[in-house]
């Protein structure tokens, strides 16, 4: 075989390898984290986890949760616990993590010392608690505590890392918003994080009852602050300034709650000619994400 016909053989060779390293990069996900890396970082395995549901990944282009996470300080090993869990969206993320990485996992639910507690509360925190009860080996233990408008403080002193996502407004609803915060700064531990993320009003007035959902950072740092808190950080991780935060049902007119009648109508009130379009268009609110801390206990 001639020098010239080998050096031709060597080319093709060369290109076809080429070729196939192009194709084999063209078609992987552009979204998924290499496995190493995934391996590396317990956030992004929890985040990038087969187990959490179609439905809920969907969502992760406006929850943004590997970011969330990562600004407000989750580290392995800590106790975690999430405020007012709701559906579980952030639970499939913080349970996983916690059962890897050798930390503890907690839940607020109803509270049981409640002699008012209604059935259909009791059954909720039932069906949540066996919901993950049943898959040990991905959640570990999921540990229920009480929590309400009358629950005692929650355990003094005993977590590195509590989530409340969302809720803020209906604390504000039900007028135990200082009582909440104050509950939460006594759980925590000395340096312990508290992570906010919360439907962001525009800077102005304040209704104190957040009937539309939204509510003014400035409102949010004071009632932390009032607590005890310190505010270590903001991020604009969940910003949406498309979200002019003034829609007719407040923020449950947008998704994912897509609202087409008032709540107070019934949660299966519907206005099949509302048009949704531009409310579609806009996603999930615009959302304030805070990291506030506990203050270290005085030295000497």
């Amino acid at each position: 075989m001639t020098a010239v016909r080998i050096g031709f053989l060597m080319l093709l060779a060369t290109l076809a390898a080429c070729s196939k390293k192009e194709e084999s990069a063209a078609t992987a996900p552009a979204e998924s984290a290499p496995p190493a890396a995934a391996a590396a970082d317990p956030i992004a395995t929890a985040v990038n986890s087969e187990t959490r549901s179609a439905e809920d990944r969907a969502r992760d282009q406006y929850r943004h949760p590997q970011a969330a996470l990562e600004f407000w300080g989750l580290q392995p090993g800590m106790i975690i616990l999430e405020v007012q869990p709701g559906g579980g969206w952030w639970t499939e993320i913080l349970a996983p993590y916690a059962h890897a990485t050798g930390g503890k996992y907690y839940a607020t639910s109803a509270d049981l010392d409640n002699p008012e507690l209604s059935e259909g509360a009791r059954k909720a925190r039932s069906d949540f608690e066996a919901r993950f009860a049943a898959k040990p080996d991905v959640y570990g233990t999921v540990t229920l505590v009480n929590f309400g408008a009358k629950s005692k403080p929650l355990p003094a002193d005993t977590f590195d890392f509590i989530l409340t996502a969302r809720s803020v407004h209906g604390w504000m609803g039900g007028g135990v918003a200082d009582k909440v915060f104050s509950d939460l700064y006594g759980a925590l531990k000395p340096g312990g994080i508290l992570a906010v993320e919360q439907h962001r009003a525009k800077p102005g007035n304040q209704d104190p009852k957040a009937a539309s959902g939204y509510v003014t950072e400035a409102y949010v740092v004071d009632l932390a602050r009032k607590a005890g808190f310190e505010l270590v950080a903001s991020s604009e991780v969940n910003a949406n300034p498309a979200d002019t935060a003034d829609h007719p049902f407040g923020v449950w007119t947008l998704p994912p709650s897509s609202r087409t009648r008032p709540y107070s109508e019934g949660a299966d009130a519907n206005d099949p000619k509302f048009d949704r379009t531009k409310y579609d268009a806009i996603g999930e609110s615009d959302r304030m994400t805070l990291r506030f801390q506990k203050p270290t206990a005085p030295t000497g």
